[in-house]
């Protein structure tokens, strides 16, 4: 897997939350979205909480809210689709700045953008902390299926080679006289990205191919010196994963007095 590979999410460091037990971050980080995900939508006061929780991890960690926000854009084309929710939705209306908006569609509004928000601004927090060298012990130890992990950890080593191959296919379009803003360009487009699809999938294969031939199962065994670190103790799964636990109360509580 390229032991000094490093993606490009990573933020080097030296905090708590980087020494923790990978396979310990990933059951935090899901109880953690789960959480999110599960209370409702109409009750405000516990997304509060979870910033909150999330703010006191970056402090650990030392990670800057600046560096998280900056890396937020992917969860733009959600924020679009929920801004048309309260034009399109039907139910209940109220009259806001002379527009007339649902307030179901208000509520989904919300819900998408919070929830998405926080979501992936808790995945940012795990991927600044964690390597993607040590994603494949981390997935076996907490029993992924073998055919599985190879996928999910080869997928994020190889992001960065298909970004790459992506820019150097548009500077040889570009050179070529190409311009992608032309609408007659979008057959070039097209058969670029098909282009690309063909050569990940034959790398993907060659790539599995060689992996197979030295004995690879899909697991990772714990490997002195090569894929090895310590399994998490008990006290440390209580530590990692208390913040997570913290929303699942907010969550509850929630619920609770609803």
């Amino acid at each position: 897997m390229g032991a000094g590979h490093a993606h490009p999410l990573y933020r080097s460091g030296e905090s708590r939350v980087h020494r923790a037990p990978t396979e310990v971050k990933i059951v935090a980080l899901l109880v953690f979205v789960f959480a999110v995900v599960a209370t409702p939508r109409e009750t405000f006061w516990p997304y509060l909480g979870f910033a909150l929780i999330l703010f006191a991890v970056w402090i650990v960690a030392r990670i800057p809210p600046t560096w998280i926000a900056t890396r937020m854009l992917i969860e733009v084309p959600f924020v679009v689709l929920a801004v048309l929710l309260p034009f399109a939705e039907g139910g209940e209306r109220i009259t806001v700045a002379g527009l007339s908006l649902s307030v179901p569609g208000l509520y989904a509004a919300w819900g998408i953008v919070i929830k998405g928000t926080l979501g992936v601004a808790a995945s940012l927090t795990f991927a600044a902390t964690t390597q993607a060298r040590e994603l494949p012990l981390a997935l076996t130890r907490l029993g992924v299926p073998a055919t599985i992990t190879p996928v999910f950890v080869m997928m994020l080593r190889y992001l960065d080679l298909l970004s790459a191959e992506i820019r150097r296919m548009q500077i040889a379009r570009a050179a070529r006289g190409d311009s992608p803003r032309l609408l007659h360009q979008a057959g070039a487009v097209a058969k670029g990205v098909g282009a690309l699809f063909l050569r990940s999938y034959e790398r993907g294969e060659r790539v599995h191919l060689a992996m197979a031939s030295r004995g690879f199962t899909g697991t990772i065994p714990d490997m002195p010196g090569i894929a090895s670190a310590p399994r998490a103790t008990p006290r440390q799964w209580l530590v990692v994963i208390s913040p997570a636990l913290v929303a699942v109360a907010v969550a509850a509580t929630a619920w609770g007095i609803r």
